[in-house]
């Protein structure tokens, strides 16, 4: 049995003066005339930022609320996984492992938490309630920058055995988006004996490269707007799937730079309409920015990017013949939201997955869990219902 170990969120004193101190010394580039946020973060907006980041934004208010959640930490194959486990209070809570995508961590899921370990606190029934895990991926958050790559194809065994062999759960579901989807689509492909279910807000996006020659014509529609996406939006995956090292020391360097380039997608990826503060607050912004800065991890949140890019034909090989085996047969459930990235449709969906419910939500973008948690924790408080009880 791996040994769990508490742990707590306390960023030395020394990490925010240094950091106070790179803002004041921000160089701030000539903001050009009629551009606004079509060529990147708007400049103006940034400025505001920095300004509420500097006068007014607490860090420590916001650690002392992440802390109210159980934080642990375990090693396994040699990289230590950061971890939220909350109990569920009702009679017979279901185990969930909730993983995130980019740009964020285990903070994703900080409201829909509460929904889902104690529902009847929120209007709904406590027999609904989860057994919530929350990790943060290797090399995002509090969890360990890893050193090899490939991890990204290795992440739902370390999921399967953190719910299994360290927690002691023999079933469990799953649910991600973005990151998230592709790691729950591996658990349940290669561990359908644990993974009763699954629930995705999106199909994870390396798909988009296995188009059928037989395509729907919602499909082709699909397909035209990736490739729109692409050329209007994609250039941050390309750079971050290339060329990592030459990105990563600015970012990591540059609390303004590194604001500018995740900041630009809350607001591109969310139903926000083009104001951003509509949908997250600027403490939002700021706690998920500054979750990057202090564990100096926007780096390593650049490698699934690099490793799928990268990727050996012999691990795409092994990665095919695994799919074969249980992806296919675990129920899964997509919640669609409007404004995300490029909504699927459901023939699409059901090429690579046994899909059971489809849900066409009415408003919300990519970061679901924190733009709509009550549509988000409904949904999956719906799905999981009828394997509560079969289980």
């Amino acid at each position: 049995m791996k040994k769990i170990l508490p742990f707590k969120i306390k960023i030395p004193p020394g990490v925010l003066l240094d950091l106070r101190q790179r803002l004041k010394n921000t160089r701030w580039p000539r903001k050009a005339e009629n551009v606004s946020w079509e060529a990147g973060t708007d400049v103006n907006y940034l400025k505001k930022l920095v300004a509420y980041w500097l006068g007014t934004y607490d860090w420590r208010k916001h650690e002392t609320a992440m802390n109210r959640f159980s934080h642990f930490k375990v090693e396994m194959d040699g990289i230590g996984i950061h971890f939220i486990h909350e109990r569920g209070k009702g009679p017979n809570p279901f185990p969930l492992i909730l993983t995130h995508g980019y740009p964020d961590s285990f903070h994703r899921f900080a409201k829909i938490i509460p929904m889902l370990t104690d529902p009847a606190s929120f209007g709904g029934s406590a027999e609904d309630a989860f057994d919530v895990v929350v990790p943060d991926l290797p090399g995002y958050g509090f969890s360990d920058q890893p050193d090899q790559a490939g991890m990204i194809f290795r992440v739902n065994n370390l999921w399967a055995r953190l719910m299994t062999d360290v927690l002691g759960y023999k079933q469990f579901g799953a649910h991600g988006g973005d990151w998230g989807s592709t790691v729950t689509e591996q658990l349940a492909r290669s561990h359908p004996d644990s993974v009763m279910a699954i629930h995705l807000t999106d199909v994870p996006f390396w798909h988009i490269f296995q188009k059928p020659a037989n395509p729907s014509p919602s499909e082709k529609k699909f397909f035209k707007r990736n490739e729109q996406w692409m050329q209007k939006e994609g250039a941050y995956a390309l750079i971050q799937s290339t060329k990592p090292r030459s990105l990563a020391p600015g970012l990591n360097d540059s609390p303004a730079g590194l604001a500018a380039w995740l900041v630009e997608k809350f607001r591109t990826w969310s139903d926000c309409g083009g104001d951003i503060e509509s949908r997250f607050s600027k403490d939002e912004l700021l706690t998920h920015i500054l979750i990057y800065w202090v564990t100096g991890s926007i780096g390593s949140s650049f490698l699934p990017y690099y490793d799928y890019a990268n990727a050996s034909a012999l691990t795409w090989m092994k990665e095919g013949a695994k799919k074969l085996v249980g992806s296919s047969q675990v129920p899964a459930a997509f919640a669609l939201f409007p404004k995300d990235i490029n909504p699927p449709p459901r023939e699409w969906a059901a090429r690579f997955f046994n899909v059971r419910r489809w849900t066409k939500m009415p408003r919300g973008g990519h970061f679901a869990a924190m733009e709509e948690p009550e549509l988000l924790a409904d949904d999956i408080r719906a799905w999981f219902r009828s394997f509560r009880r079969d289980g």
